[in-house]
């Protein structure tokens, strides 16, 4: 029997200086747990899909991989509840 591992998925959407926004799109590449990011207008600039192994790592990843890079003015994290 194969057990499915339950991955935490979630976004973040991102307020950048302006002009910014191709930087911060290389840079959250470089992130191994964000699996889609894509640059928007409106409300945000930018939208990275996260998928941790758990709360913990996915947490760890918004507070120290990706609110701590340079030239973001501002973050909002939605947690997904379920999917599917």
């Amino acid at each position: 029997m194969v057990v499915k591992k339950k991955m935490h998925v979630g976004f973040v959407l991102l307020n950048c200086d302006l002009g910014a926004e191709e930087y911060i799109l290389d840079e959250l590449k470089q992130v191994e747990q964000v699996k889609n990011a894509y640059v928007t207008f409106g409300a945000y600039d930018i939208i990275a899909e996260i998928h941790g192994s758990d709360q913990e790592e996915f947490e760890k990843t918004v507070s120290m991989k990706i609110r701590r890079l340079s030239r973001i003015v501002s973050t909002m994290t939605l947690n997904v509840v379920k999917s599917g």
